[in-house]
């Protein structure tokens, strides 16, 4: 195993990690819970799953390999736009998808990047990504990037459970 594939397997462990520690913190928020925003907090958990799935295909696909016809079918360019960095979370469920449509991107996307990424060389993850880069510049960087990612927003997620009379998780 040469040392960027080492690498690789680390990053994508991460990845995993992140992605069972934000079930955990998922698994009993009923669907009806999704768009509230408790009193003083500018989010919610639907927004914060979107834009995880979201962030996902933008650093562990996109950056890595750009667009793919697949990635229609992985998520509508709706949702890409209406749950990117910067925007606004909506507590309206009429104007958001669904707790289960906001899953199913979710779930989704996370399978496509478990079934991708032991493909890449030693050669890929080694090459600048395209600007903006606010942490790193590397492939390799964007998957470490990804999971650091999902764990900050899994942080709100919990925040977001105690505020709506859940109990923690850990």
């Amino acid at each position: 195993m040469t040392v960027a594939n080492s690498q690789l397997h680390a990053a994508i462990k991460q990845i995993e990690f992140a992605r069972q520690y934000t079930f955990s913190l998922l698994e009993d928020i009923e669907d009806e819970l999704w768009f509230r925003q408790p009193t003083g907090c500018e989010t919610h958990v639907g927004w914060q799953v979107a834009h995880l799935a979201m962030a996902e295909y933008g650093l562990a696909l996109f950056r890595i390999r750009g667009r793919q016809t697949v990635d229609k079918e992985l998520m509508p360019s709706r949702f890409r736009k209406q749950f990117s960095k910067g925007s606004a979370p909506d507590p309206n469920p009429d104007n958001n998808p669904s707790p289960p449509e906001i899953r199913e991107v979710f779930n989704r996307v996370h399978a496509q990047v478990l079934e991708e990424l032991p493909t890449l060389t030693d050669e890929q993850l080694s090459e600048p990504i395209d600007a903006p880069h606010a942490v790193t510049a590397t492939k390799l960087g964007a998957l470490f990037f990804c999971s650091h990612h999902e764990m900050l927003h899994a942080g709100q997620i919990g925040l977001l459970r105690r505020l709506l009379g859940k109990p923690p998780v850990r």
